[in-house]
């Protein structure tokens, strides 16, 4: 954990995606979907629509936070929380012995260099007392989360050891879409487990040592680190690690019936239609990502896509915003407007004026406008960096003011 943070409180995420349970073993590859012909990929001013729900052949976890959170209060939201000392423990040295002389615990290597990775992975967490690297340390917080949060355990047991050591040196498990180990565990089990690691999270090491697991931290992959904008979500501030993981199929699900209220499993499309029905609410990172995940449909390439393109690594977006009328614009890393200076607050007075731009304009976009709380628009015609995807973008529908939140 770094202490020394005067803003932000470190956390990581989990994207899951998972198969439908009829036909999950039946995936092919096909092509990403595209923009229409001669416009910027995924501009605002190039719309592509959002695909039907019926071409998506995998669903992702959502979860309800609870009305009383202090933090996004009934959002819907990807499991994940707070890194927890533990996630950084020396104690799992010896649960991940068989790959300690493996670099970082046989994770895939990022070729992005370390003066342009973001903090939270580039942080030397010898210097802060841990031999636990980072990327090692915010996948475990990951999984323990979606574990505390939803049930699902992501594991490997041990006696599959020598083949996930040969599938890390052979980087043969990438191109397959990974099995869950949930099921071959005891119900009962897990929920002792679970009822012991939300008492406290040291006992998920206890956990993996008693069960003689590992976490599975190599389905995991690396997908992007957003931070929270000073004022709008209360005063806790979060510097979160996004990972991505693919199931072959949905696993069974609880929620933890305090911090969580209900879960779901959606397509990325039937998220972004709801919300724009204001059945559901989300927060623009979610809006962004899910809307990243429809130019993906098939669970195949979005496994392929998202382990290959981790290696690039990723940026760290802290959305500036500025109120403008009846609306406020977050601005994102690349956009025209954005401030080189954010180590202060990092927000945006409304002197520095950012508009929602003309259609013609061409030069460089990256925004997110934000018209009431379940009404959002990506401006975009940048070109991202590490090869990651552009959004799918549709004008947002004018709709009545009744609200189902």
């Amino acid at each position: 954990m770094n202490t020394n943070l005067k803003h932000w409180k470190e956390a990581a995420t989990l994207i899951l995606a998972a198969g439908h349970r009829l036909g999950a073993d039946c995936l092919s590859a096909r092509t990403p979907l595209t923009a229409a012909p001669g416009s910027p990929l995924g501009s605002s001013y190039g719309r592509s629509h959002l695909p039907h729900k019926s071409c998506f052949d995998y669903e992702v976890l959502l979860l309800k936070r609870s009305s009383k959170s202090g933090f996004m209060p009934n959002a819907y939201v990807f499991p994940g929380g707070m890194v927890d000392s533990s996630d950084f423990s020396s104690e799992w040295l010896d649960i991940f012995k068989s790959f300690r002389n493996l670099t970082n615990f046989g994770l895939r290597s990022v070729t992005q260099p370390v003066e342009t990775r973001p903090p939270i992975f580039a942080t030397d967490r010898l210097k802060l007392g841990s031999p636990i690297p980072g990327e090692v340390a915010f996948r475990i917080c990951a999984l323990r989360e979606t574990f505390e949060e939803s049930g699902v355990l992501l594991v490997v047991p041990k006696v599959e050891e020598k083949s996930l050591l040969k599938s890390i040196e052979d980087r043969c498990a990438t191109d397959q879409v990974p099995h869950n180990n949930v099921s071959e565990l005891c119900g009962s089990e897990l929920t002792k487990w679970r009822a012991l690691v939300n008492q406290n999270p040291s006992n998920f090491i206890r956990m993996c040592r008693e069960l003689e697991v590992w976490p599975n931290i190599w389905a995991l992959h690396e997908w992007g680190n957003w931070l929270t904008p000073t004022g709008r979500y209360g005063v806790t501030r979060f510097d979160t690690a996004f990972f991505i993981c693919c199931l072959r199929e949905i696993p069974h699900t609880l929620h933890d019936e305090k911090e969580i209220v209900r879960f779901q499993w959606s397509t990325p499309s039937e998220v972004l239609q709801s919300y724009q029905a204001r059945e559901l609410w989300i927060a623009p990172p979610q809006f962004y990502e899910l809307s990243r995940m429809c130019r993906l449909p098939l669970l195949y390439d979005l496994h392929n896509f998202s382990s290959q393109r981790a290696t690039e690594g990723c940026e760290q977006w802290l959305p500036v915003v500025s109120p403008k009328d009846e609306h406020y614009i977050s601005l994102l890393p690349g956009d025209k407007r954005y401030p080189l200076d954010t180590s202060g607050e990092a927000e945006v007075g409304a002197s520095a004026d950012p508009q929602l731009e003309d259609p013609q304009d061409d030069s460089a976009l990256h925004r997110i406008v934000i018209v009431d709380p379940s009404s959002i628009t990506l401006q975009i015609t940048i070109t991202p960096k590490y090869k990651h995807l552009l959004p799918v973008v549709e004008q947002t529908l004018p709709r009545d003011s009744k609200s189902q939140l």
